[in-house]
């Protein structure tokens, strides 16, 4: 009530109210749910904090803690002696007959990602608390609580540390009253507790296998104390003037004015392929270790190196837009005030700024991308499994990671991807008969790639999609575009590239007219309805697996070019391109999904997997191909605005390549769109937007739109390819001044860009080399000599 109190003076006065951070989320209050709690990480573990006054609750992860063991990727042998049973079904138009058959080619559910336990610093106050207030600032990722009991100020400080690879809780008093807590562990995993000197030592373990929610089956969890991944916690209470207590299950503080509470977590987590029971890591001793070198520093010490370390990402890419006069309100309010039209250019920053945190601190374990949930999960059988779901949302995950000059963090997904290779050139064999490599639906840490379904339960409008693998290698171009990084691509990139168009060279077939097509094939988790009434999955020559095909044939071409190696391949590839079944434009001028001109089931459907070739994709655009632009627009009008979060992540990328700013910019503020802690609920329909603590609501919680809609930002305001670089393709009008530095251009560019009244005026293009480069803005177009360095261009 009082800040209400505040702003009324403030307007009645003319006192001009307080500008809102662009990088801090604040609350008086707090966290009730997790949705409302700040998140904190270092790319491997993950904390939650509520802040609670009487008791701190922080729930705990780590991005190599799943269930599971490793996957048998021969689990179904003889799956692809089905597939020409399947195609003979298609053949003579019996789609439902080719919709059963296909659950023969199926495979088991992936493990889920698994939360380690929650700590609990309960607190023993006199008093109650009064002016609270907790904050994070992503400018150095770094959390804060403070208030005032009695008259002493409270303040506790928290970061988790990548050098270090400790969380550290920082804990003081200026006043008479003073600090008294104890620290207690729970967790749904099996563990114990005991005491190691001062140190308060967690072990336990995750379960061998964990049934993904949507199953209703019998022991859904379940354990064996000699198999699955194994974790230790240990936690020390260092710095301090206070008397420490420590028994078996719990370790305490008493009558001090300042205390540092560190904690190391470990797992055995030791690749993919290893047993984590049996060939693990010694969780144990490297837990110890890390707690050991991180308890010989100071607080200030780890801090400073922690801020250090974080900002040589962070301070990369700077944005402003302008100025603004949005007041200084809770996070949570600031979000409902926005969502009535009001302005908060701030906001609109601190979300794009808040997706690059989300990744610099989720996404720095080798092999061990950013899952559904990043690397913040609470429960046991979380939504989805919060694993890898690769028709759409582990891609989007890393849309951010190169153009927003975060390309080291794209890594994970690189080694993720060679792992899905290994295991994916058995389900290229067993599952469809043919060489190369693919990857289905979903994936988790073990590299799972065969189609899911529980071997024939699912239904394979989601269980038996098998494009991953080719949409995934695309991201191995997008690298080294970027990057420019020759030995990755020889390496590494385009030996997976190959692999993957070599699986979808074999995969492809002709049509009665001789085009190439895929059969079967199955349009990401949407159905078809034909001119009979029948409503079915299963066909062939679904516009998405063309358009992947598409993609990934253009780069692999590109790829063989630079290196000047497999010529012969590289004419296959040409040839078999130019025979792709074509795009086709429906009765309604929309983009065909399907490879006739059927319906939807469902026309306002979630996924828009026919647009890849838009977005993500290059080889639809505006300029190139106006027709099949004007198609897509079409698609997306008939299916809408609203959606859930990481669908409308993705539609505003798309309207951003049609080069429409304001549609993009509406969309981009109701992804903004508050919607309350909903926990498991599940709501396809309701719309998406973001939780108080400003992650993405589907809902429930999944990180993919926060990554999707900070990408979009850098779309709208710079796009590129090889060739060419285009300036504010899509600014919106809200937008007509404003500046952004350190974005990143395919090329190996570095831009700045300053523009007044939505004309640029000041552009200074960074390359690794001498270039030439066409540059757009609008209809004018120029080419530019850049020399090796800092380049300030003039416009026209």
């Amino acid at each position: 009530m009082a800040k209400y109190v505040y702003l009324l003076i403030a307007l009645l006065i003319k006192v001009p109210a307080i500008s809102q951070s662009d990088h801090i989320l604040w609350f008086d209050e707090p966290a009730e749910y997790f949705e409302q709690s700040l998140v904190l990480g270092n790319g491997k573990m993950g904390a939650s904090v509520f802040s609670g006054i009487k008791t701190d609750k922080i729930f705990l992860n780590d991005a190599t803690f799943w269930s599971g063991e490793p996957v048998n990727a021969m689990m179904n042998p003889e799956a692809y002696k089905n597939i020409p049973l399947v195609r003979e079904a298609l053949n003579n138009e019996d789609y439902k007959l080719a919709n059963e058959l296909y659950k023969k080619v199926q495979g088991s559910f992936s493990e889920s990602y698994a939360p380690i336990g929650t700590l609990f610093i309960n607190f023993k106050h006199s008093k109650k608390a009064q002016n609270y207030k907790r904050s994070l600032d992503i400018s150095n990722a770094t959390a804060r609580t403070n208030y005032n009991i009695a008259g002493t100020d409270f303040e506790r400080e928290y970061f988790v540390s990548h050098p270090d690879k400790v969380m550290a809780m920082h804990y003081s008093t200026a006043g008479e009253e003073k600090l008294n807590f104890e620290i207690a562990f729970e967790s749904e995993m099996k563990y114990e507790i005991s005491q190691d000197g001062q140190t308060l030592a967690v072990n336990g373990y995750a379960p061998y296998h964990a049934e993904p929610i949507y199953n209703d089956v019998p022991d859904p969890v379940q354990f064996d104390a000699n198999r699955g991944t194994r974790f230790t916690v240990r936690l020390q209470i260092t710095e301090t003037d206070g008397r420490i207590k420590i028994s078996k299950n719990a370790l305490s503080l008493s009558n001090a004015s300042h205390a540092t509470v560190l904690m190391s977590i470990e797992t055995s987590f030791n690749g993919f392929d290893k047993n984590p029971a049996t060939e693990g890591k010694d969780n144990a001793s490297l837990a110890a270790q890390q707690l050991e070198l991180a308890s010989s520093k100071s607080f200030e010490t780890l801090k400073e190196a922690h801020i250090t370390d974080y900002q040589s990402f962070f301070n990369r890419v700077s944005l402003s837009l302008g100025d603004t006069s949005a007041p200084d309100i809770p996070t949570d309010e600031r979000l409902y005030r926005y969502a009535k039209g009001a302005e908060d250019k701030n906001l609109e920053i601190l979300y794009f700024q808040f997706g690059r945190y989300l990744l610099i601190s989720s996404s720095r374990t080798k092999e061990v991308p950013a899952n559904l949930q990043g690397i913040w999960n609470q429960h046991v059988r979380p939504p989805w499994s919060s694993n890898y779901t690769i028709n759409i949302n582990t891609e989007e995950n890393y849309w951010l990671a190169e153009s927003a000059n975060l390309s080291e963090l794209h890594m994970p997904l690189m080694g993720f991807i060679e792992n899905l290779s290994k295991t994916g050139k058995i389900t290229a064999k067993t599952f469809y008969g043919i060489n190369g490599w693919t990857a289905s639906h979903n994936s988790d840490i073990w590299a799972m790639t065969n189609p899911v379904g529980g071997f024939g339960k699912g239904d394979p409008v989601w269980a038996n999609w098998n494009m991953a693998g080719a949409w995934l290698s695309t991201h191995l171009y997008e690298h080294y575009i970027y990057t420019m990084d020759e030995v990755f691509l020889r390496e590494k990139g385009y030996p997976l590239m190959k692999g993957a168009a070599e699986f979808c060279l074999e995969w492809l077939v002709q049509d009665k007219d001789g085009y190439y097509i895929t059969s079967p094939s199955t349009s990401p988790e949407n159905l078809f309805k034909t001119p009979e009434g029948y409503i079915g999955a299963t066909l062939y020559g679904a516009t998405s697996d063309l358009a992947i095909i598409r993609e990934l044939f253009d780069q692999t071409i590109k790829a063989s070019e630079i290196l000047n190696i497999d010529s012969a391949f590289r004419n296959q590839l040409r040839t078999v391109r130019e025979k792709l079944y074509p795009y086709k434009i429906g009765k309604d001028g929309s983009l065909q999904e399907w490879y006739y001109d059927w319906e939807d089931a469902d026309p306002k459907h979630r996924h828009q997997s026919h647009l890849i070739g838009l977005h993500p994709g290059h080889h639809i655009t505006p300029d190139k191909t106006p027709e099949l632009a004007k198609a897509v627009e079409r698609a997306l009008e008939i299916k809408g605005d609203e959606t859930t979060g990481w669908s409308k992540g993705w539609r505003i990328n798309l309207w951003t390549r049609l080069w429409d700013g304001n549609r993009a910019y509406k969309m981009y503020r109701e992804l903004l769109k508050p919607v309350k802690p909903s926990g498991l609920t599940f709501n396809y329909t309701g719309g998406g937007g973001t939780y108080p603590n400003l992650l993405d609501a589907h809902p429930p919680f999944q990180i993919d739109g926060n990554f999707g809609g900070a990408a979009a930002i850098i779309e709208m305001l710079m796009q590129s390819n090889e060739n060419e670089i285009r300036i504010l393709p899509a600014l919106p009008d809200a937008w007509d001044q404003g500046s952004v530095k350190g974005i990143r251009a395919r090329g190996g560019f570095e831009i700045d860009l300053d523009w007044v009244n939505k004309q640029p005026v000041n552009l200074n293009i960074h390359s690794p080399r001498e270039n030439t480069v066409l540059l757009k803005f609008g209809s004018k177009e120029k080419e530019i000599q850049l020399k090796k360095g800092a380049n300030s261009i003039l416009f026209w």
